[in-house]
């Protein structure tokens, strides 16, 4: 949650997406943020008694979205055309951006154009109101559950590339808390509900064990 980060000035890497305050899904937000102040990350991100499980996920995924868009605005200085000329999460995996609509064919291309790419198609995704209803009372529609998987699976290859790719340069920053806090809150939440398949997660899956393990 944006907390984590108290309120020192940082730069985002594309705006922030706001969740209208007095809407239900704020109300929400902040549930959640009280219930991770608790420090308990699995009882945080379980659904609350009564809630809507698209509803919960909506909120969810925009928070993820605004949280990766903190820690990679840290770093982008650190990663460039001439740095990461492919995205990368470490030698053995290496993604090529595709969106279904603008781009049908993946394409290969620098880290930096990858995730300008993969924020802005999920800003998009965020900002559509027959995908993502911020008003009451409107329905989510049928495919919004494989919408908010492919979003996440999605935002899951920035945090892999951040710790393959940018770990020395956030370690330097000193935001490796912030960067660990924030992806066990985002593993916690899609083993929580099954949202990514397990293959995905391989390029951190060593990561994944070692901060989960903990907390069985």
């Amino acid at each position: 949650m944006s907390f984590l980060f108290g309120n020192r000035s940082s730069k985002t890497f594309k705006p922030k997406k706001n969740i209208p305050e007095g809407s239900h899904q704020y109300e929400l937000l902040k549930h959640a943020e009280a219930t991770l102040g608790s420090g308990n990350l699995r009882m945080a991100v379980m659904l609350p008694d009564g809630e809507d499980l698209n509803e919960w996920v909506a909120v969810n995924t925009v928070d993820f979205f605004n949280q990766i868009n903190m820690l990679y605005g840290t770093i982008t200085d650190f990663c460039t055309e001439e740095s990461c000329p492919v995205m990368s999460a470490g030698p053995k995996y290496e993604y090529h951006w595709a969106d279904g609509t603008n781009i049908k064919k993946p394409i290969k291309c620098s880290a930096p154009k990858y995730i300008d790419y993969l924020m802005t198609w999920v800003q998009d995704q965020l900002d559509d109101e027959t995908l993502f209803p911020s008003k009451i009372g409107v329905p989510f529609p049928k495919n919004f559950m494989s919408v908010a998987k492919t979003i996440l699976k999605r935002l899951f290859r920035v945090y892999a590339h951040i710790y393959h790719q940018h770990f020395d340069s956030v370690m330097q920053l000193q935001e490796e808390a912030h960067l660990n806090t924030s992806f066990k809150h985002f593993i916690f939440f899609v083993q929580e509900f099954n949202l990514i398949d397990r293959k995905e997660l391989a390029p951190l899956q060593e990561l994944i064990d070692k901060l989960t393990t903990k907390d069985r």
